[in-house]
């Protein structure tokens, strides 16, 4: 059945990167499938200097200022946003509890022992919680996933959101938002062990999700900050030249081989000690594929280079790829930047649940 004159629900996933914010807006028409998912807006802005450090916002109203831009850049009317939390933010622990209460019985049993999960006084701390099924334990109990994390990490997220003229919908945990974001790829291999390298400016952040789940996650100081500091002192160019730069991939001949290469040679060996210390866990051994994400995850031949060196089949994240795109939104640059836009793309999705 056909889907003209449906309503649509739009939402916004937002994403308060290192050096940028993300945005993008995805729309479905009511009643119909997954896959009729349209990309009606997004926008990515830069961020000034320091604004966020080590993914914590260090200047509420740089921020907001800079969401604001974001959403007048993008075209959007819609409002309510999910936005996430850095993992190194948030204490997540698994607690088995009785399958006989209510979500309110439960919240208050996790209020009254608090104390034993969570290493900070209640009233510091925003919690939630989700039955994630039957606990190993057995009995008649499941398995309830508690997360928490110390007010300000979410009330900074709020105000920032709110000088950015938006309200904040969701917070959400952005290794969580990455399965959901893993779900729009066509070829991510969800049934089987996928490591998601998450390259961002700062950090390379390395899920590895088994049958859909996350089951480890690890943060690592190398990003693209090493390839833009590389340029700037090779041609003596200031910050924001030598991103532009890279970016449109206009540099003399000599950057691919004196810098471009020692970087990707370096990012693969980053992404190896990643994957050394998740095998050491002793549950796995191997992953099936690596996806790469991130806004270093677009430049040229990293992809090959990593599958060639690690012998994992690797893939760039392009998470519009099954998508429809409104006629605001120009498919070439929304390419280049779809690995960038996981975070955001996920948390858009979450809108949908």
């Amino acid at each position: 059945m056909f889907a003209f004159g449906r309503k649509k629900s739009a939402r916004l996933g937002l994403d308060i990167g290192s050096t940028a914010i993300k945005l993008v807006e995805l729309s479905q028409a009511r009643g119909t499938s997954f896959s009729a998912i349209h990309v009606e807006n997004y926008a990515i802005e830069p961020l000034p200097p320091n604004a966020v450090v080590e993914k914590k916002i260090a200047n509420v109203q740089a921020v907001g200022a800079t969401i604001r831009k974001a959403v007048a850049r993008s075209g959007t009317k819609v409002k309510r946003a999910a936005t996430a939390l850095s993992g190194s933010a948030v204490m997540t622990k698994v607690i088995p509890m009785s399958a006989t209460l209510s979500d309110a019985e439960m919240e208050a049993q996790i209020q009254l022992e608090s104390d034993q999960y969570i290493p900070y006084p209640i009233e510091e701390v925003n919690t939630d919680f989700g039955v994630l099924g039957p606990s190993d334990s057995g009995g008649n109990l499941v398995d309830v996933l508690l997360a928490a994390s110390r007010r300000e990490n979410v009330d900074d997220r709020v105000a920032a959101l709110e000088i950015g003229g938006l309200s904040a919908a969701i917070i959400d945990v952005e290794a969580y938002t990455m399965v959901s974001a893993c779900t729009l790829l066509s070829d991510a291999g969800m049934d089987r062990t996928v490591a998601i390298a998450d390259i961002g400016a700062a950090t390379t952040t390395l899920h590895v999700l088994h049958e859909g789940q996350t089951v480890y996650t690890r943060e690592q100081g190398f990003g693209g900050h090493q390839l833009i500091e590389e340029v700037q002192q090779h041609y003596g160019m200031d910050r924001d030249q030598a991103l532009q730069q890279v970016i449109e991939d206009n540099l003399p001949d000599s950057y691919a081989t004196e810098i471009l290469d020692p970087f990707k040679e370096a990012l693969a060996q980053q992404i190896s000690r990643a994957l050394q210390f998740f095998y050491s866990t002793g549950t796995f051994n191997r992953v099936d594929r690596i996806v790469l994400a991130g806004g270093v995850a677009g430049i040229r031949g990293i992809g090959a280079l990593l599958e060639e060196r690690l012998g994992i089949p690797t893939a760039v994240a392009n998470p519009f790829s099954r998508m429809s795109l409104s006629s605001k939104v120009g498919s070439a640059a929304l390419n280049r930047d779809a690995p960038a836009m996981m975070i955001a793309a996920g948390l858009a999705l979450r809108g949908f649940d």
